[in-house]
């Protein structure tokens, strides 16, 4: 990196070898004429340099697609494909500007500034489109903020606080403004809650050669026993965490009524099934034989239940100071709340030189704002069967998977790409797409494509018009095939049903009204692009 002359060469990351995605990416760069150097020549205007700026982005968004995204750009889609991807990208952008402002004269740093700038703008307009802000209730945070200070005991650095919010309960916000780059929150390794934590107490040393149990179940126990130990050096923490999750795992028999037929209703049955299972394999055998320190009053289903909620909705993948990979409860930080645009996106890494765990900010968060952690690429059904919420904004990983026959796909292995050689399609919301007209109304390349050449209905440079259209109509026909009977099964409920409801009930609907919104997307697309073939 460097500048030369009168011209600043910008290099980014070249893409990786060992992406899976690898040749799909540098098919897509080459297509569009993008590559991983840009030349800014000095005496650019602003203009012309900020054109530069749009194409390095372009090139940054490919280098950050994921397999989903891929799948759902279109052919002449330049991006942004997702609030993720934005905002990856955005960040290596401005990391690259940062870096070759310690190295660049006077004249140069000019023109670095002005894009670093620029791109802190576009950051912070990535989370603007997710509708109205969330507002915070005034409650009485006593609890909470005990727990900050036993946590800045401890040495946790924050540059966070706890407020309430109206349908979403807690979460953190800035208490000051905070910049890209910036540490929000860092919690000292001696905090985290991980296996290597567990390996010091009495249910590891009665357990590890017990039945092959693992020590993610191992760490469940510990967990439903420590939360009543008066003596527990993470009383505060467990005195502050909620006396129930509310996750889709604790839903009622009228919520799960209210589920029925759809593929949320499976996943939840199957969830609750195999904890049921795993606890009737540990009780009452464990009372049985460490009476002692798995009592009967605190060793129950509900318990072992609210053990279950809380790894599943405030666990953490990190990679500890040891170098191992452990799933881990990380107290203080598990009050950050999921967005589809977070502020925070990676995390996962305990400092050597610190050994603390850093949560830095990959846009910006000004004082007030309640500051987002990504909980993951997850999709609604997951986020409601193990944390017990929807997003707010639009989320491109709530898709609808389609087993279809792919036998037809093309055969060319030049040709193969994410286009061609998937196993299984899926669709998503059509108002996410930019494309609503001929040839993919909305509906994603691969899925049409893969419709087309199963249909005999492909289309090349010499077919008529007129055959174009009538293939389309039988694409088009044989997808309101498939989606109009799913629609059905998706009647609106009554509105006095959802108003009397309790929390699980209204959350089930919300979920199927979320369902009822993808569905009747693809439907009116296709209905509309028939009235057009």
């Amino acid at each position: 990196m460097g500048a030369g002359g009168e011209t600043l060469a910008v290099h980014l990351p070249p893409l990786s070898e060992e992406d899976p995605l690898h040749q799909d990416k540098k098919r897509i760069l080459e297509r569009r004429n993008l590559a991983c150097l840009f030349h800014f020549p000095i005496s650019s205007s602003a203009v012309e340099t900020l054109k530069l700026l749009d194409q390095m982005i372009q090139a940054a968004r490919v280098v950050h697609m994921d397999k989903l995204e891929l799948y759902f750009a279109g052919d002449d889609d330049i991006g942004p494909f997702s609030a993720r991807n934005e905002t990856e990208s955005l960040n290596l952008l401005f990391k690259t500007m940062n870096k070759l402002l310690l190295t660049s004269n006077a004249v140069v740093k000019e023109v670095l500034q002005m894009l670093k700038d620029e791109i802190v703008v576009r950051l912070r307009s990535v989370g603007k489109t997710d509708g109205e802000k969330m507002i915070s209730e005034t409650q009485n945070p006593d609890a909470e903020d005990s727990l900050l200070k036993w946590g800045e005991h401890h040495g946790v650095k924050s540059k966070l606080q706890i407020a309430f919010f109206q349908g979403a309960g807690r979460g953190m916000v800035a208490s000051e403004n905070i910049g890209v780059g910036d540490t929000a929150l860092e919690i000292p390794e001696s905090l985290i809650i991980s296996e290597e934590i567990l390996c010091q107490t009495e249910v590891f040393l009665a357990l590890k050669d017990f039945h092959n149990i693992t020590s993610e179940t191992m760490l469940l126990l510990w967990s439903m026993r420590e939360r009543y130990t008066l003596t527990s050096k993470f009383k505060q923490y467990f005195e502050t965490l909620p006396a129930n999750f509310n996750t889709g795992l604790s839903f009622g028999i009228d919520a799960l009524a209210a589920l029925e037929g759809t593929l949320l209703f499976d996943e939840i049955m199957q969830a609750k099934q195999h904890l049921r299972q795993q606890y009737d394999d540990l009780f009452p055998l464990l009372c049985t034989n460490f009476p002692e320190i798995f009592r009967k009053d605190i060793c129950t289903w509900d318990n072992f239940l609210w053990a279950c909620e809380l790894w599943y909705s405030n666990s953490m993948m990190v990679v500890l100071s040891s170098g191992k990979l452990a799933t881990c409860l990380v107290p203080v930080a598990g009050l950050l709340n999921h967005s589809v645009s977070p502020h925070i996106l990676n995390y996962g890494r305990v400092h050597e030189a610190t050994k603390s765990l850093k949560f830095p900010l990959s846009r910006p968060c000004d004082a007030g704002e309640q500051c987002f952690l990504s909980y993951g690429k997850h999709p609604g059904s997951h986020l409601v069967t193990f944390y017990g919420f929807l997003p707010r904004g639009d989320n491109p990983y709530d898709v609808i998977h389609l087993d279809l026959d792919t036998s037809v796909d093309e055969e060319d292995g030049t040709a193969q790409s994410v286009s061609t050689s998937q196993t299984t399609h899926m669709v998503r919301g059509t108002w996410l797409s930019r494309s609503g007209g001929f040839p993919t109304y909305g509906l994603p390349q691969p899925l049409l494509s893969h419709l087309r050449a199963a249909l005999g209905c492909d289309l090349d440079e010499s077919t008529a018009e007129a055959d174009m259209k009538e293939n389309d109509r039988v694409v088009l026909e044989t997808l309101l095939s498939i989606f109009n009977p799913m629609l059905e099964e998706l009647p609106e409920p009554e509105e006095s049903e959802r108003e009397s409801a309790n929390w699980d009930v209204k959350l089930a609907l919300d979920y199927k009204d979320l369902q009822r919104r993808i569905i009747s997307s693809i439907v009116i697309s296709c209905t509309s692009a028939l009235e057009n073939v």
